[in-house]
C-alpha cells in the first residue's frame, strides 16, 4: 500500500529531482523568444506543494496529503505546463479521496483520472505533449492493475511507459524532430515520476543539488521579522546568483548594484570569476530578474513576499502552522481589473486606463495562480475582469475562478499587452459584465500585434536558422523578420501588419533598453512612408524583455 507518507516524501522527492534538472528541461524549449520556461515553471509549481506537505505528519492519510498537494500545486501553478502539473495531481486527489493508502488499483484510478482533468483543461489537446505522456502512463498503469494489484508495481509500469512516451514524442511533433529533442513538458513530468520512484521503489529521498532552485535557505527567525517596525517600503527580498556568461549583455556588476540601489534598498552585490551573488529588497521583483539575465544564468532563485512574513508575525504563526489569509478588500464597486505587465511605464498605462491591481510579471517570469487570485482578492469589486496580457499566464488566470466565492471573475484570455490595452479601452459600464466581456474580446482580437526582442537561444524556425542574440520580429506570435538593426526589424513589423485601408493607429511602446531618440526615429521613418494614413502614438512602456510592443489597428 502506498500511505500518506510515502505520498508526502515522494512530492519532496520529486520537487527536488525536476529542480535538479531544471536548466536541461528549460534548454528543450525550441521557441527562441524568452519565456517562462518549461523546466523553471513545472519547477517552481510543485515546490509550493513540497513546500505545504513537508511539515505533514507521518500518520497523515493518503487523502489529506494529496489534497494539501493539489491546493498547493494549484495556487502555485505558473505557466501552462505548471498548471497542467496541478489538474494531473487534482486528479490524483479526487482518485485517493477518503483513503487511509492506497492499492494498485486506487493508483491505476488516479492515474486516469489526474488524465482526464489535464485534457479536459485543454481546448485543443496536442499530442506529443505532456498529455501524451500522462495518458500513456494512465493505460500502462490500468493494465498492470489488472495483473498485479501491488501499487509500486503499478507506479514503475506507469513511469516505464511515460519513458517510453517521452521518446516517441518527436515522432509526433515534427518541430521537436527536427530540432532534435523530446517534449519539455513531457520530461518534467517524467521526472517528477522519477522522483516518486525513488521513495516508492528505494524508500529513498531525491536530495536537492548545489545550486538548484530548491537549495534549502537560511530564512531569518520570525521574531526578527516582527520587531520592524513601520511600514514595510520594499515588500520583496529577493536573493540569487548568477552565473556569469561569455557573452552577456552586461558584464560590469557596479552597474548592476547601481540599476538595483535605484529600485530598491539593502542591496549586496559580490562577485569572482564566475558568479555574482545579489541580495536586494525591492517592490518590483520582477525588474530585478530582468536586469539580471543581462548577466547570465540565474541559480538558487529565492524571492520572499516581506510584507506577507511580518503579517504572519505579528500573528505568531509558526513553522506548518497555516498562515493568516492575504489582504482582501470587500467587493463595494461594481466592476474591477487585474492586469498582468511588467515595466513601470506599462503598469502607469493600466492604471490610467482603470486597473485596480497589477501583476508585476509576463515574459520570463510567469505569475502564479495565487499571485493572481491575491491580486482579485485586493480588488473592491463584485466582477473583477482579469488580464493575462500573455498566451502562457491564461491557464494560470482561469483556474482562480472556482478559488473565488465573493466575487465573480471573468478571465479575458487577452495573449499580448495591446490585446489589453484595447480591451480595456472598450469596457462600457453602464452595460453588463456578459456584454462586456464578449464586447472587449471583440476588440482585443481586433489588434495586431508586433514584438520586437531578442533570441534567447539557437533554433530552426519554418527554415529559418536563428541565432543567440539576433533580433527578431513577431508579427501576431510569428517570428516574420530575423536581424541585427533593431528599429529596421521593429519597422519591418509595422509595415507587414499595416494596412491602409483596414488600419488608421498605430501605438508604439519602447521598452527600458530603448532610448527616446531610437523610438523616435522609428516613428520618424513610419511617419514618412505612410503620412497621413497613420496616426502614431509613442508610449515609454520601459518594458524587459521586449524592445518594442506595437499595436496596429
Amino acid at each position: 500500500m502506498i500511505t500518506g507518507i510515502m505520498f508526502r516524501d515522494g512530492i519532496i522527492s520529486a520537487a527536488n529531482n525536476i529542480s535538479n534538472s531544471r536548466q536541461a528541461v528549460d534548454a528543450l524549449n525550441i521557441f527562441p523568444v524568452p519565456d517562462g520556461d518549461t523546466g523553471t515553471n513545472m519547477s517552481m509549481t510543485i515546490s509550493a506543494a513540497s513546500k505545504e506537505v513537508k511539515n505533514i505528519p507521518d500518520d497523515a492519510t493518503i487523502d489529506e496529503v494529496s489534497r494539501r498537494c493539489a491546493s498547493a500545486l494549484l495556487r502555485g501553478a505558473r505557466g501552462n505546463s505548471g498548471v497542467i502539473l496541478s489538474l494531473i495531481f487534482r486528479g490524483f486527489s479526487k482518485a485517493f479521496k477518503d483513503l487511509e493508502a492506497a492499492d494498485g488499483h486506487d493508483v491505476a484510478r488516479a492515474f486516469r483520472m489526474g488524465t482526464e482533468s489535464a485534457y479536459k483543461a485543454v481546448m485543443k489537446p496536442t499530442e506529443g505533449t505532456i498529455l501524451t505522456v500522462i495518458r500513456k502512463a494512465a493505460e500502462a498503469a490500468e493494465k498492470m492493475a489488472e495483473l498485479n494489484d501491488d501499487p509500486i508495481e503499478v507506479c514503475f509500469a506507469a513511469l516505464q511507459a511515460a519513458r517510453e512516451a517521452l521518446q516517441k514524442t518527436p515522432e509526433q511533433l515534427p518541430v521537436l524532430k527536427k530540432a532534435g529533442v523530446v517534449d519539455a513538458g513531457g520530461q518534467g513530468l517524467v521526472l517528477i515520476f522519477e522522483g516518486f520512484n525513488s521513495v516508492f521503489g528505494h524508500d529513498a529521498i531525491v536530495q536537492p543539488l548545489e545550486g538548484s532552485a530548491v537549495t534549502p535557505v537560511e530564512t531569518p527567525d520570525k521574531t526578527v521579522v516582527a520587531e520592524a517596525s513601520g511600514d514595510i517600503e520594499f515588500g520583496y527580498c529577493s536573493e540569487f546568483l548568477i552565473e556569469k556568461a561569455k557573452d552577456a549583455e552586461h558584464t560590469d556588476p557596479l552597474k548592476l548594484r547601481a540599476y538595483l540601489e535605484s529600485i530598491g534598498d539593502c542591496v549586496v552585490v559580490v562577485d569572482d570569476d564566475n558568479i555574482i551573488k545579489v541580495h536586494v529588497h525591492s517592490n518590483c521583483p520582477g525588474n530585478v530578474i530582468q536586469s539580471a539575465l543581462k548577466y547570465g544564468q540565474l541559480i538558487n532563485i529565492k524571492i520572499d513576499n516581506m510584507r506577507y512574513q511580518h503579517r504572519n508575525a505579528e500573528v505568531g504563526v509558526k513553522e506548518g502552522e497555516t498562515p493568516v489569509e492575504p489582504t482582501v478588500i470587500e467587493p463595494e464597486n461594481d466592476y474591477g481589473f487585474v492586469a498582468v505587465c511588467a515595466g513601470e511605464g506599462l503598469e502607469e498605462l493600466f492604471c490610467d486606463l482603470g486597473c485596480d491591481v497589477i501583476v508585476s510579471g509576463g515574459q520570463t517570469m510567469n505569475p502564479s495562480t495565487d499571485d493572481i487570485m491575491n491580486a482579485v482578492m485586493k480588488t473592491p469589486a463584485k466582477t473583477v475582469f482579469v488580464l493575462p496580457n500573455n498566451k502562457n499566464i491564461i491557464m494560470a488566470a482561469e483556474q482562480v475562478i472556482p478559488l473565488v466565492n465573493d466575487r465573480e471573475v471573468v478571465v479575458l484570455p487577452t495573449k499580448t499587452i495591446p490585446q489589453g490595452i484595447s480591451a480595456m479601452l472598450s469596457f462600457d459600464e453602464t452595460v453588463d459584465a456578459q456584454e462586456n466581456q464578449m464586447t472587449m474580446m471583440e476588440m482585443a482580437q481586433a489588434v495586431e500585434t508586433a514584438q520586437v526582442t531578442f533570441a534567447a537561444r539557437d533554433s530552426d524556425i519554418d527554415g529559418k536558422p536563428i541565432k543567440k542574440g539576433e533580433i527578431m520580429g513577431l508579427c501576431n506570435g510569428k517570428i516574420s523578420f530575423v536581424g541585427t538593426e533593431r528599429e529596421d526589424i521593429a519597422f519591418k513589423t509595422v509595415n507587414k501588419l499595416f494596412k491602409r485601408s483596414q488600419h488608421s493607429l498605430v501605438t508604439i511602446i519602447y521598452g527600458e533598453d530603448v532610448s527616446e531618440d531610437a523610438a523616435a526615429s522609428l516613428e520618424e521613418r513610419l511617419k514618412k512612408k505612410y503620412k497621413n494614413d497613420m496616426e502614431i502614438s509613442v508610449v515609454n512602456g520601459k518594458q524587459p524583455i521586449y524592445y518594442y510592443i506595437i499595436s496596429v489597428e
